[in-house]
């Protein structure tokens, strides 16, 4: 029988050294230890063990938390045979990730509907879990952040932020137009993870048109062509999920 005060000396230590599986797990690990005739060191390396894949989910946890998704999407989620063709083609490429570690965008351009936003949230939340640093905005969000870390004189402070993030996901691009100090400040923004890190854009507007959110031709040319340098651009157009849906709940 273990000493009582010894099990409350080695949860207040467990306490203190920030290890919470070490302190939930040990006196289950050493029952087990002892019933399976193991040595100290094998016993000791399975607590280690517990607290490393404690800290790896609590990580992963943190991770999508910290990221600001407005919604939970998982790819596994992902109705794959109704996508886009285009989508469909090139989900199994982008599912990889590798997209992040050369630092390519990845535009999904498309009519409403469609699944841009689900398969953007999806590829975030697996980079997170790959331990990737990633933030999920839209752009009108991006934007009242950005004027007001300029109002404080933040802005400096932002921008260092905002370039360090693995995966930068900018949703709702198109749905709101800007004003030209705003265009200015946004193509400014943007343009700072242009050919070293990873940029996720979901647009339902395709490029021709992009000048009616900016309004001016030469910045719109800009903005294009450094978000779609080396991108993957992907032909999101197709049926709306969400029209079939609510015609399948209709017809109920």
């Amino acid at each position: 029988m273990v000493d009582k005060d010894i099990n409350q000396q080695i949860e207040n230590l467990s306490r203190i050294l920030h290890l919470p599986a070490f302190r939930s797990e040990y006196q289950k690990e050493a029952r087990e230890a002892a019933a399976e005739n193991l040595s100290y060191e094998s016993f000791l390396l399975r607590l280690m063990e517990r607290e490393q894949i404690t800290r790896e989910e609590n990580r992963r946890k943190a991770h999508i938390r910290q990221a600001g998704f407005t919604q939970y999407k998982y790819l596994h989620d992902l109705k794959r045979d109704e996508l886009p063709a285009d989508a469909s083609a090139k989900l199994a490429q982008l599912e990889r990730l590798d997209f992040i570690k050369t630092g390519q965008n990845v535009i999904l351009s498309g009519n409403p509907g469609t699944g841009k936003t689900h398969l953007a949230t999806g590829l975030g939340i697996k980079a997170c879990h790959e331990g990737y640093k990633v933030l999920f905005t839209t752009i009108s969000r991006l934007l009242t952040q950005i004027r007001e870390s300029r109002s404080q004189k933040t802005l400096r402070t932002l921008e260092n932020r905002f370039e360090k993030f693995d995966l930068v996901i900018c949703d709702e691009f198109g749905y709101v137009s800007f004003d030209k100090e705003g265009a200015e400040l946004l193509f400014n923004h943007l343009s700072l993870r242009c050919g070293r890190k990873s940029t996720i854009i979901t647009t339902n507007l395709s490029f021709e048109r992009w000048n009616e959110i900016f309004g001016d031709t030469v910045l719109t040319a800009a903005m294009v062509d450094r978000l779609t340098h080396r991108a993957f651009i992907i032909n999101m157009n197709g049926k709306s999920f969400r029209v079939k849906e609510t015609k399948q709940m209709m017809e109920k």
